[in-house]
């Protein structure tokens, strides 16, 4: 076949397939475990991307995905969670329960189980327990946060204090009051529960470091949830990092971990700087 006629074969294939398959399918190759029972009280499971060359003191990263509470699953981040790992990271993406299974704060349950699990588990796959993170995008990163800040959902999964080395948060909603809409609504049930959904409510000085990224250009989840949370973790005394990337869209910032479209936002470079910092470990190599 001429190099021309495979050329345009190849693009016909690609323009057929969706976005994130296109991403998964160039995602560098590592070691993956699929499927993995974080929780015998349930049929959850996650994946773990674990770096290709062992590295002692290697940091973890429990990643929540987005989808609006409601949408999204585990295998469709493939792309983020080899890339992460092929930096030096060990990646745990677990799934969750979504909208209309279940509502708020069951998700929350099953985030807190998969932490007391990669807790219990990251140092099988070449991961620090002692050097873990949470972090999110858009409804993952309301996930990522509360979960760290609202200690109640980790002591209820009998998880020890001072797990959470630090917390990213990508294109996150953490002060979304009020709900007009429908759907949200009833995922957060009666107006007078709302407030238990809020990470900015559950901010104190004991919080850990935080990375907080959005995009300028962001229509779904407004850039001043990055802002308000921000200022309320500097107001307590907490180290936080902001990001703006200048009109980059909501998902963006998490398609642009991807090694290919790493040119529309610095977020992964970003992330593994503020990993490599709090956990003090020479295993993070450098983003390009």
């Amino acid at each position: 076949m001429r190099p021309h006629a495979l050329l345009l074969l190849l693009m016909s294939f690609l323009a057929a397939c969706s976005p994130v398959a296109v991403l998964n399918a160039l995602a560098p190759r590592t070691t993956v475990t699929e499927a993995v029972a974080f929780d015998e009280h349930s049929t959850l499971a996650a994946d773990v991307y674990a770096p290709a060359q062992a590295c002692a003191g290697a940091p973890v990263v429990l990643f929540f995905y987005g989808g609006g509470w409601e949408a999204g699953e585990r295998a469709m981040y493939r792309f983020l969670g080899a890339a992460l790992a092929a930096k030096g990271v060990v990646v745990i993406i677990p799934d969750y329960r979504l909208w209309p299974e279940a509502r708020f704060p069951a998700f929350m349950e099953d985030a807190a189980a998969a932490l007391r699990w990669t807790k219990a588990h990251a140092a099988e796959y070449g991961g620090d327990p002692g050097r873990l993170f949470l972090m999110g995008h858009s409804a993952g990163a309301q996930i990522a946060t509360l979960l760290a800040l609202d200690l109640r959902y980790q002591r209820a999964a009998g998880v020890a204090p001072g797990a959470v080395s630090g917390v990213i948060g990508i294109s996150g909603p953490y002060d979304f009051l009020p709900l007009t809409s429908p759907t949200l609504r009833a995922i957060f049930g009666p107006e007078d529960a709302w407030p238990e959904s809020q990470p900015i409510r559950f901010v104190t000085p004991a919080a850990p470091p935080m990375m907080l990224a959005t995009g300028t250009g962001d229509t779904t989840v407004d850039p001043a949830n990055t802002t308000r949370m921000a200022a309320r973790l500097r107001e307590a005394g907490v180290p936080v990092t902001e990001h703006y990337y200048e009109g980059v869209g909501h998902s963006t910032t998490a398609g642009a971990f991807a090694g290919a479209l790493t040119f529309l936002a610095p977020v992964r470079r970003d992330a593994l700087d503020f990993i490599a910092a709090q956990s003090s470990t020479a295993c993070v190599r450098a983003a390009e």
